[in-house]
């Protein structure tokens, strides 16, 4: 986008396009963490053996990391609009087919389908930000969407919850069905495109190819990228481990469960909102370092309690709380980082970012379902190991984000 358009589109972006990119974005988090109380229900019902559910929550993260290298393609070719229209439809038939599913084979297929869907709300959001703003303008913008983005992990499990105590789980479907509806709808009748037809690159495998190659070399996306996809790696550690450890564990009701988990999550949203104070005194860099730091040393605190057996669902809730509100500093500043020197396939670059969140976010849902044994400590083990290995990306980065943008290809 050229600085004319951009001077434009920013504060078309500062009013209410926010809002719509933050809804569309939230059918990552809703479509988990409304369900999560479910788990046990949807396994008594198919008769499985606990854990059994846990595959879906991996199915869909595989479909996310499949789905967002093909939409990250198509909205550098086609612009931005499109693929939330097309993605967003096909997630709400395939949250139809949750809803209906005979079992849970054909439950986690239907999750993946839909996570193909949901793949653009994840990633287009990204590339318009970054369309419009660089630097510490996009890190406020980002963090903005969070604001809007974190209100759905404090709904969704206390709506999910609320649900089971008068209906199933595949009423939590329906509801994920109509949201899906509503964000088509919504794309269709108010979002922007902001990617210039002039700025459009042609969809030949080859040239993608290469453009992928650029991205993944280029240390400070790289470097950014493995930081994201460690957190996202703990990240999903806590959802597949969350229901084991407090539900069945600590025999928590599905309604207790959900405001234990909207409590976290609150405490997210608010260091989130904080996050462009420490940026703007310590820079993208030292905001990195800092908050890595912290939330390393958060999550093998819990690994000892858990390890150890020490401390209640009180102790462990607070220690959780603690660490993930750290995350809402790295996430955004990461993901700006990531993206600075690729404002000329901005889509691809968001593309390949949430395909290395979710790639190595998936192993670790497989791992967790695995792992299992209805205490702490399978949960706690990973997320310390991604917390560690996300501390490792941090100390290889370069010391600040490149602030030059890459050319745009011919």
């Amino acid at each position: 986008m050229s600085e004319a358009a951009r001077a434009v589109a920013a504060p078309r972006l500062r009013g209410r396009l926010p809002l719509l990119l933050g809804f569309l974005s939230a059918v990552g988090p809703l479509s988990i963490d409304m369900y999560l109380p479910a788990f046990p229900a949807i396994e008594r019902e198919f008769h499985a053996a606990p854990g059994a559910a846990q595959i879906t929550l991996a199915t869909w993260i595989l479909g996310l990391s499949i789905g967002q290298l093909l939409i990250g393609a198509i909205a550098d070719r086609f612009g931005r609009r499109l693929p939330l229209l097309l993605g967003t439809t096909l997630y709400a038939f395939a949250s139809a087919g949750c809803a209906l599913s005979p079992s849970i084979p054909v439950l986690a297929v239907c999750r993946f389908v839909a996570a193909i869907g949901a793949s653009a709300s994840m990633i287009v959001p990204r590339a318009i930000v970054r369309d419009v703003a660089e630097g510490h303008e996009a890190a406020r913008l980002m963090t903005r969407l969070i604001l809007i983005l974190g209100a759905a992990p404090i709904l969704a499990p206390s709506l999910g919850g609320m649900i089971l105590s008068f209906a199933t789980w595949r009423d939590i479907f329906w509801i994920t069905t109509a949201y899906g509806a509503l964000g088509a709808t919504l794309a269709g009748l108010f979002l922007p495109d902001t990617l210039h037809r002039h700025h459009r690159v042609r969809l030949h495998l080859p040239t993608q190819l290469d453009r992928y190659r650029i991205i993944l070399t280029d240390r400070g996306f790289l470097s950014h990228a493995l930081m994201l996809a460690f957190l996202a790696f703990a990240l999903f550690a806590y959802l597949g481990g969350m229901p084991t450890t407090f539900i069945v564990h600590f025999h928590l009701t599905p309604r207790a469960f959900a405001l234990v988990f909207g409590g976290i999550a609150a405490g997210y949203i608010l260091v989130s909102q904080l996050n462009m104070r420490l940026v703007s005194r310590l820079g993208l860099s030292g905001t990195l370092t800092l908050t890595s730091t912290v939330y390393l040393s958060l999550l093998l605190l819990f690994l000892a309690l858990a390890w150890f057996g020490i401390g209640g669902p009180i102790a462990i809730a607070l220690v959780l709380a603690a660490a993930q509100a750290t995350t809402g500093c790295i996430g955004p500043t990461a993901t700006v980082g990531a993206l600075t020197r690729h404002a000329a396939h901005a889509g691809s670059a968001s593309a390949m970012l949430g395909t290395l969140q979710f790639l190595i976010g998936s192993s670790s849902g497989f791992l967790i379902a695995w792992l299992t044994d209805g205490t702490p400590v399978p949960m706690a083990g990973l997320m310390a190991a991604g917390a560690l290995a996300l501390k490792l990306a941090d100390l290889w980065r370069p010391a600040e984000p490149h602030q030059n943008p890459m050319p745009r290809p011919a």
